[in-house]
């Protein structure tokens, strides 16, 4: 297992590859590796046009992306993954059952990392992590927001699931990268807080 995330949704062409980009932009002083996939993409085929304009604009030329399918080894090599709704979690776990500790809905993570975060702000100690993870920031914010997913009511899908801004406009489609930018900002600042 790398120290990465691997964002997922179900063709690799919008949400995951904007998720992808703008959490390389965020997170690009961490030494963390990110990258995306789709339960049901072809491998090989290029990102939504809107996409393209939402990942241009963290940067980064997003030109050379290509859409991958998602496979167990993604899975299992991931340190961190987050899908885009509470079926692509389910598809993620039942491919590889390991990886269910550490596989989580973008929003849902978002939600207990903010949790996890406050939780470590009003502590005198620092967060403990597990001994696989005391080395690792990223981890160790794992560890914590797995810590937290005991503490908070369960939510609703609307609450979990990241819609889907395909057959949108491109106004919809910036909707959706600035929830993923929204739901990425916590995680950053678990990982900052447990590193």
């Amino acid at each position: 297992m790398v120290d990465g995330v691997l964002f997922v949704c179900h063709a690799n062409m919008c949400r995951s590859p904007m998720a992808e980009f703008i959490a390389r932009r965020l997170l690009r002083d961490l030494p963390v590796a990110v990258t995306s996939a789709g339960t049901d993409a072809l491998d090989g085929a290029a990102m939504h046009p809107y996409a393209v304009e939402v990942a241009a604009g963290t940067g980064v030329d997003p030109a050379a992306f290509r859409t991958r399918r998602l496979r167990p080894e993604h899975l299992t090599r991931a340190a961190l993954v987050l899908t885009a709704t509470r079926r692509q979690r389910s598809v993620c776990t039942a491919m590889a059952p390991a990886a269910l500790p550490r596989t989580f809905t973008l929003r849902q993570f978002a939600r207990l990392a903010a949790a996890a975060t406050a939780e470590a702000a009003e502590a005198t100690e620092p967060i403990e992590a597990a001994p696989t993870a005391a080395d690792s920031p990223l981890r160790a914010a794992v560890v914590a927001a797995v810590r937290a997913r005991g503490r908070l009511q369960p939510a609703t899908r609307d609450a979990d699931d990241l819609r889907d801004p395909i057959g949108g406009s491109p106004a919809d489609f910036r909707r959706c990268a600035e929830e993923i930018e929204r739901s990425i900002r916590p995680v950053l600042a678990l990982i900052g807080t447990a590193g």
